[in-house]
């Protein structure tokens, strides 16, 4: 089992940034992929980004590449988003995930955070 709490949510304008965090307790950490999804008001959730193990190859969606940047700290069992340029068509609740595959040409995940909103103001 695996618990992510996320953090660093807020409101920012427009072409400004954010850090997103998501700690993870639980065991074998290092051994998950990890990743960031989110959901818009009225919206399915999305996939935004996925970071592999031990600490590797990383996956963007097209809408954020170039502008978000995913990275992990093993030590700290930590995940980030950075999070930079930011749009309005970015507000959405951002969740941090675990366990993140690719099956049926989606990515899936078996383990969710609480989500943290993030606002960006035109």
């Amino acid at each position: 089992q695996v618990q992510l709490v996320e953090s660093g949510g807020g409101l920012v304008q427009a072409g400004g940034s954010l850090r997103l965090s998501c700690a993870a307790s639980g065991r074998s950490f290092s051994r998950y992929a990890m990743g960031w999804f989110r959901q818009a008001p009225g919206k399915e959730r999305e996939f935004v980004a996925r970071i592999g193990f031990p600490g590797g190859l990383t996956y963007y969606s097209d809408s954020v590449k170039g502008r978000f940047t995913i990275s992990r700290d093993n030590a700290k069992n930590t995940v980030y988003l950075q999070m930079n340029s930011l749009k309005p068509e970015d507000k959405a609740v951002y969740y941090c995930a675990a366990d993140i595959i690719a099956r049926y040409g989606a990515w899936v995940a078996d383990y969710w955070g609480q989500g943290t909103q993030v606002t960006v103001s035109s």
